[in-house]
């Protein structure tokens, strides 16, 4: 996955706090309730449930807002969401793809609207920028201490099923089919490897670097403000930030 590394992005979200952190807890708890909703409360015959729960257990969220989560909405008092995707435009021509999950299509779509058109960018027509994103399942492992074998790593992940690996300054980047990546962070979990992410994720096919200060303010102002919008529950873009 050469021109794109996605180590910016997780160091930019790690700098996040208690309180955003419980937002992903509640933002997954949403994904939980349209696949309960859409397929049923039991993973073994509603994979993308089962996924969530991987997913889930991947953000450390705590089994028992799982199982509580699932149950309400089996009950018919959960919420009703249904999934959006919006695409648009940075500063200086930037692509962003915004997931988000909503019960007010317009409330969604006005606030993204908004962000887009403050920070100097601008939302466009659905397709206009998904095509310069693959998609891919992303696994980031780190080595703050130097304790981990390189090689093992790398043939642990590959015998897993991996489809491409990196390393840099002791950050692992594991590259995977979107449908398998919680599977093979389940074989990593099993060889004793801890990770910092797993997830399905869009990995841009060309990255945009930015020269302007302006340029760089008004894009990180823009992410910010999207991923506190409590809809929102991925942003993707080309941006190459700087390490």
């Amino acid at each position: 996955m050469s021109g794109h590394s996605k180590w910016a992005n997780i160091k930019h979200k790690k700098e996040k706090t208690d309180s955003q952190r419980a937002k992903v807890f509640t933002k997954i708890g949403k994904e939980i309730t349209i696949a309960v909703k859409e397929g049923g409360g039991d993973p073994a015959s509603n994979s993308k449930l089962r996924d969530l729960i991987q997913k889930a257990k991947a953000n450390n969220v705590p089994s028992d807002n799982i199982e509580r989560t699932i149950k309400k909405a089996l009950g018919g008092t959960g919420e009703s969401y249904e999934e959006v995707v919006y695409e648009g435009y940075g500063p200086a021509g930037v692509a962003v793809i915004v997931e988000a999950t909503t019960d007010n299509r317009n409330r969604t779509a006005g606030n993204i609207r908004a962000y887009f058109s403050k920070y100097h960018g601008n939302m466009g027509q659905s397709g206009c920028v998904g095509f310069m994103f693959e998609d891919k399942g992303v696994i980031i492992i780190t080595d703050e201490d130097g304790e981990i074998d390189e090689d093992k790593l790398m043939e642990t992940a590959l015998e897993a099923g991996a489809e491409d690996f990196s390393g840099e300054d002791g950050v692992y980047e594991i590259y995977t089919e979107p449908d398998d990546v919680y599977d093979i962070a389940d074989a990593l979990k099993s060889a004793g490897y801890e990770f910092e992410s797993a997830e399905r994720s869009k990995i841009p096919t060309t990255t945009v670097k930015l020269d302007n200060e302006d340029d760089k303010k008004f894009m990180n102002l823009l992410i910010e403000k999207l991923e506190e919008d409590d809809d929102v529950m991925e942003v993707y873009h080309n941006w190459e930030m700087d390490d």
